[in-house]
């Protein structure tokens, strides 16, 4: 393996490990342990792709390895998460394991993403980082006395696990965070989402994170709109 390969594959498998740990995190109840190392896999996975472009060191296996990485730390992390946070809030049996369906829908969006030609500036529905993200923050939020009714009801829990799968596979078309230079120009909506971001999580913290996801969604879809119109 030459450098230019060795160093994409070696951020995405600090992705696999960080998605690794997180689990460790969730096997132990510390949930807020566990969402920073799914922050860490984002980032993880965000520089192996950004590695890669910028070496020119794209190649099947690394394409391979990404999706397997991002397999454990978007797809297997947030079920688990969901299972959890399900079965400490019901006696039935059988409820936890809807929470399954993120794991479902993570392998059909990733095997989906690496055949489709169209996602390379955009995605076609919600990335599994982003939902990972937007799961795994939820027993922090849960802690919030304006959600907790709702973060500790089995059911509406088990409804936003089939509602955030769903979005998965959805084929609505979402800005992707990809930057082929750091111009403003063509750039605009990428840096006044990602400015958003930042004024969120520096206020809020990792409570901001489930917010900065919708307005991540919502924003793609009028930025999609606005672009529609003016063609």
């Amino acid at each position: 393996m030459s450098i230019r390969n060795f160093i994409p594959n070696l951020l995405t498998c600090l992705n696999l490990i960080f998605g690794c740990l997180a689990m460790i995190e969730i096997f132990g109840g510390a949930y807020d342990q566990a969402i920073y190392y799914v922050f860490l896999s984002g980032i993880a996975d965000f520089l192996d792709g950004f590695a890669a472009r910028l070496l020119k060191a794209t190649s099947n296996i690394g394409k391979d390895l990404d999706s397997l990485a991002d397999m454990v730390s978007f797809g297997v992390v947030p079920a688990f998460v969901m299972y959890k946070m399900i079965e400490a809030n019901t006696t039935i049996e059988y409820v936890p394991y809807i929470a399954l369906i993120i794991v479902a829908y993570s392998a059909l969006r990733l095997a989906k993403f690496n055949n489709d030609e169209r996602q390379t500036d955009t995605f076609h529905g919600l990335p599994v980082p982003a939902n990972a993200l937007f799961l795994c923050t939820l027993p922090l939020l849960a802690e919030e006395p304006i959600f907790f009714d709702v973060l500790s009801n089995p059911w509406w829990l088990a409804l936003i696990s089939v509602g955030m799968a769903s979005l998965l596979i959805t084929d609505v078309k979402l800005l992707a965070l990809k930057f082929k230079h750091f111009g403003w120009k063509g750039n605009e909506a990428r840096y006044v989402i990602l400015g958003g971001a930042l004024v969120a999580l520096l206020t809020f913290q990792l409570l901001a994170i489930p917010f900065v996801i919708v307005f991540y969604f919502l924003g793609s879809i009028i930025v999609n709109r606005l672009a529609i119109s003016k063609d």
